[in-house]
This record gives structure tokens, C-alpha cells and sequence, in this order.
């Protein structure tokens, strides 16, 4: 599976684990770093102090390299952007805001740089502050998306810049990693099935509901405070889609929604709770070890099978062909 992403990272597969507020700390980074992937610890809004005691963990856990998801909107950024420039993290993935005030001082230490998009513009621009690669995340994604799919938004990202590109937004299976390389990508991004990861510490109650939820249960809220989130079915998924239109509605959800994720990862919290989640849960059945995840989206007979195929399409469509 060597192609320009795993020189990039060194890692044995072209995968990254996402980087989900409250869900992907150490234990989780590091068993997906163990398996052969980059394993991710998601700042989200947490102090520089948690960041830290989550790096001095993961270097315990694994010797192999390991990333840490900045989310450029967080209060603390400036701590944790400093502090990864210290720890001389291997690899910081940024979202939510332009990372250029940052790129500078971390590529001084050594640090491999890349970040989120949702659109082939924004692409463009991110490549200008010198980040190594991009990620094109498609709607299909959980959490907070945008508004293009991945089947439009992956080629498209590709032709707009030179870096390679990683695919995320419903990338569960060996079906869809396959998809994301004939679409022009060097790799992908998985968040929603790791969460059911043996080593993910979320709540049971939310893997068990990732794993019941059908097609139908997969809602967005949020879209009229222009922050459009992903989420499955539940009372406050129920209450935030009432209030859209509502008077003050922004501000209605806003606050309906302060804490919700917590509540869902920690608590287990079923009727308030934020349950982020892809649209891919509907395909997921089961909780495994990270590696096992891993075997089963890149060491797949469908790889076998359709190699030629696979190949073919990769030089049609000016792949690095490595990739496959």
C-alpha cells in the first residue's frame, strides 16, 4: 500500500484515524498507530494541560508516529499550537480556520502539516500556507460538515492542487477505500468506525447505537447557525430540527447544544446527548480491534479481485498508481 502519503507519514497503510472531539484521545490514537495507520488525538476544545498528558501517554502506548487534530476555533489554540511545536508532535492536522499564523514555527520542528476542507477553493488556499497534504472531508462525514459530497468533492480537490490528497466523509469499508482511489486520492480518512473500536473509550451506549442505526437515522441539525452538524436520531437531534426555523433559533440551538457531546461520548446520555456520527453507521455491525479494522479495509480479497481493475483506472485517470 506505499504510495506518497505513507513516505509522508511512514506508516504501513494510507490511513488516518479522525480526529473526534471527546472520542479520540491516546489509547484510541495509539492502537490505530500499532495497526499501521496514523492514530490522531483531537484537541477540540481542551486545555493545552489535556493535550499534554494525552501526548506523554500515546509515546507510552507506541513508538510509532501519531498526530494531533487543532481545531483552529478553540480557545486554546495558541497553547496547544505552541506545545506541539515543543513535543515536536510527528504530525498536526488542522481544521476549522486557516492554520498559517502556525505553519512556520511547526515545519521548523520537523512537523508534518496538513488540514481539513470542504471545498476545492479552500484547497487552493491551504495549500498555499505550505501544509504537506490535504484532506477533503465530503458531507457524508459526522460532526460538522459542509455541503459537497465525496464523489464530487475528492476529484475535484485533486485537480485543484499538487499535494496529496486524503478522502474522508464515508469511508467505512474496503468498498469505499477502494472508491477514494479511484477517485484520485493517496489515502483516507476514517472517523465514525473507529469509534467502535475495542480501544475507543466512548460509551457503550454510543456504539451501541451506532451499531442499530439504519439509513433513516442519520440527521443534520444546525444548519441555520451556519455550522451544519451531523448527527444519529435522538431527542436532541428531535428539538434542535424544531427550533431551525423558529424565532432566535440560532441562539436556541447554540445553547440547546452546549455540553450535548460530552454528554453523549462520557455520559452515555441517549435522549440529550450529540451523537456525531457519518452517514456510513448504517453499514457498521459490530465493535473490533483497531487492527482488525484496518485488515478489513485494505487487506480485502475486493483488492485482489479488482487490482487490474483498479490499476487501470489509475493510470485513465492520472493516479499515482501506487495506490493501488
Amino acid at each position: 500500500m506505499l504510495n506518497r502519503l505513507n513516505e509522508i507519514l511512514k506508516t504501513r497503510y494510507p490511513l488516518i484515524q479522525g480526529g473526534m472531539a471527546w472520542i479520540s484521545d491516546a489509547d484510541l490514537a495509539a492502537s490505530v498507530s500499532n495497526a499501521g495507520g496514523l492514530g490522531v488525538i483531537a484537541a477540540g476544545n481542551a486545555p493545552a494541560s489535556w493535550v499534554k498528558q494525552q501526548i506523554d501517554k500515546i509515546r507510552t502506548l507506541t513508538e510509532r508516529p501519531f498526530g494531533v487534530n487543532i481545531m483552529l476555533l478553540s480557545p486554546y489554540v495558541n497553547d496547544v499550537a505552541k506545545l506541539v511545536t515543543e513535543e515536536k508532535v510527528p504530525v498536526v492536522i488542522t481544521g476549522a480556520g486557516n492554520p498559517r499564523d502556525y505553519i512556520e514555527s511547526w515545519k521548523q520542528a520537523g512537523i508534518i502539516t496538513a488540514t481539513v476542507v470542504a471545498s476545492s477553493g479552500l484547497a487552493v488556499m491551504m495549500e498555499r500556507t505550505g501544509v504537506d497534504f490535504i484532506i477533503a472531508e465530503g458531507c457524508e462525514a459526522g460532526g460538522h460538515i459542509g455541503e459537497m459530497t465525496s464523489m464530487v468533492l475528492i476529484p475535484n480537490v485533486v485537480r485543484s492542487v499538487s499535494l496529496p490528497v486524503v478522502a474522508a466523509g464515508g469511508i467505512c469499508d474496503a468498498n469505499s477505500v477502494a472508491a477514494a482511489f479511484c477517485l484520485g486520492a493517496s489515502g483516507v480518512q476514517v472517523g465514525t468506525r473507529f469509534i467502535l473500536s475495542s480501544s475507543c473509550n466512548a460509551h457503550p451506549n454510543y456504539k451501541e447505537k451506532l451499531i442499530k442505526a439504519k439509513d433513516v437515522d442519520n440527521r443534520v441539525t444546525g444548519r441555520v447557525t451556519g455550522h451544519p452538524v451531523r448527527v444519529l436520531r435522538n431527542d436532541l437531534c428531535r428539538k434542535m430540527i424544531q427550533l431551525e426555523y423558529s424565532e432566535n433559533a440560532i441562539d436556541q440551538i447554540e445553547k440547546l447544544g452546549e455540553g450535548s457531546l460530552r454528554k453523549a461520548v462520557v455520559d452515555g446520555d441517549i435522549k440529550g446527548g450529540s451523537f456525531m456520527s457519518g452517514q456510513c453507521a448504517c453499514l457498521l455491525d459490530r465493535i473490533q480491534t483497531s487492527e482488525e479494522i484496518i485488515k478489513d479495509l485494505f487487506e480485502h480479497e475486493i483488492f485482489e479481485s479488482n487490482r487490474s481493475k483498479l490499476k487501470a483506472l489509475s493510470e485513465l485517470c492520472g493516479m499515482d498508481d501506487r495506490a493501488v
